[in-house]
């Protein structure tokens, strides 16, 4: 689902919401979610799952259009973990 799949079923299963409400819930919902994870902070939403980050070592890349060697600096990255539920949502045989 993107996002504006994610905006119209939301406007749909509320109908007494204008359109730009819905957007701003979405909006601020993403931001939030993203604001707590720069801060180093984990996002835990009940029955999905969870997300945090992980840290990345620096390491020597290459190029693939070149092949020559580049310096990869550390960095944060965004980790997500399903959670119980989702996961045996999904597993369903």
């Amino acid at each position: 689902m993107i996002r504006s799949e994610l905006l119209q079923a939301m406007a749909r299963d509320n109908p007494e919401l204008r359109a730009e409400d819905v957007e701003r819930a979405v909006d601020t919902f993403f931001d939030e979610i993203a604001q707590r994870l720069a801060d180093g902070g984990r996002v835990e939403l009940r029955g999905f799952g969870a997300f945090s980050t992980r840290q990345r070592e620096s390491r020597t890349g290459r190029n693939p259009r070149t092949g020559d060697s580049v310096a990869v600096p550390e960095k944060r990255v965004p980790y997500f973990k399903p959670g119980k539920e989702m996961r045996a949502r999904l597993n369903v045989s």
